[in-house]
């Protein structure tokens, strides 16, 4: 590839990491995803002597590099991914009017085998509620996690990091952050509320709390707010405990919300909304829904609270 290609394949990448960074505010995980993804198609030029620029290159040439992945055995995950990555490259290009035709827009991703996720049964959950030990501290704190998880949905960063100036439980909504640091309101169930309640009436506040941590809701015996891991072999040991041999993590619980909503009869876009999907908040795709319609989807369905027919 020529010096000339070479430095204008560098300025857009610049331009649309820059893009993706500050105006899509999209994680530096997923920035670095994309801008390897492009890496892999210029190093597929390159390797086939194609002196072309971004805005040069057609259809076909994303199709043989497609093939050339294909006989490299590279999984349909794997090149799925990296045309996700091409299609948002130059979708930004031609949005920006760099060129006048996409030439991902008509190349379709690899089927894929989807393996669908565990899920819990109400009763799975139940069971593993009532295998928590409330003769110790972290019994209450550990009832109010599951609880939390179940009836929001949340992702475990998100629990970990929740802030007691977030819950508005008159309101029954708590605010989280999540992918991007992206803020929306979740309604929590009433049996969430008031597990969170006791813990924090009767254990958290006998804790000597760490600086700089007084706001978290969630925290360890040395007073420090709980890791991701932390949650993790929680749930893995309640799990034991109730004799499930699911594979299940943290991220189960949100799986299974989601599930039991959309089961009992729930609106899949005020599920959509409620979990936060990406392409709730960042595409016009799905309508917005109003705040006290999703609390309602969750008091009328939630099977926590005796709603949905599950």
């Amino acid at each position: 590839m020529s010096p000339e290609s070479q430095l204008i394949w560098e300025r857009e990448i610049k331009a649309f990491r820059d893009y993706i960074k500050l105006e899509r505010s999209l994680t530096q995980n997923t920035v670095e995803a994309y801008l390897r993804d492009i890496s892999k198609l210029k190093e597929f030029l390159e390797l086939h002597a194609i002196d072309k620029i971004p805005t040069q290159i057609q259809s076909l040439d994303i199709e043989q590099f497609l093939v050339f992945l294909y006989e490299l055995n590279v999984s349909p995950y794997t090149q799925a991914r990296i045309l996700s990555g091409l299609k948002a490259f130059y979708k930004f290009l031609y949005f920006e009017d760099k060129l006048t035709e996409d030439p991902t827009s008509l190349i379709s991703s690899p089927k894929l085998d989807r393996k669908l996720p565990e899920v819990l049964s109400v009763e799975e959950i139940d069971k593993m509620t009532a295998a928590i030990d409330h003769s110790k501290p972290e019994g209450a704190r550990n009832r109010a996690i599951i609880e939390t998880l179940y009836s929001s949905g949340l992702r475990v960063s998100e629990l970990v990091n929740l802030q007691i100036s977030n819950l508005f439980f008159d309101l029954g909504y708590i605010r989280v952050y999540g992918k991007g640091r992206k803020e929306r309101l979740v309604p929590i169930g009433s049996e969430a509320m008031k597990y969170v309640e006791i813990y924090m009436s009767e254990v958290r506040n006998k804790i000597k709390i760490k600086s700089g941590e007084e706001d978290m809701v969630f925290l360890g015996r040395r007073g420090g707010r709980l890791t991701r891991v932390m949650i993790f072999l929680v749930v893995k040991d309640l799990a034991a405990k109730a004799g499930i041999h699911k594979t299940i993590s943290p991220h189960t619980f949100r799986h299974s919300f989601a599930t039991h909503l959309v089961e009992g009869g729930a609106d899949l876009r005020a599920v959509q909304d409620m979990l936060g999907h990406e392409s709730i908040t960042t595409t016009e795709i799905y309508t917005h829904l109003d705040m006290d319609y999703l609390k309602s989807v969750i008091q009328d369905f939630h099977p926590r609270n005796g709603g949905g027919g599950i």
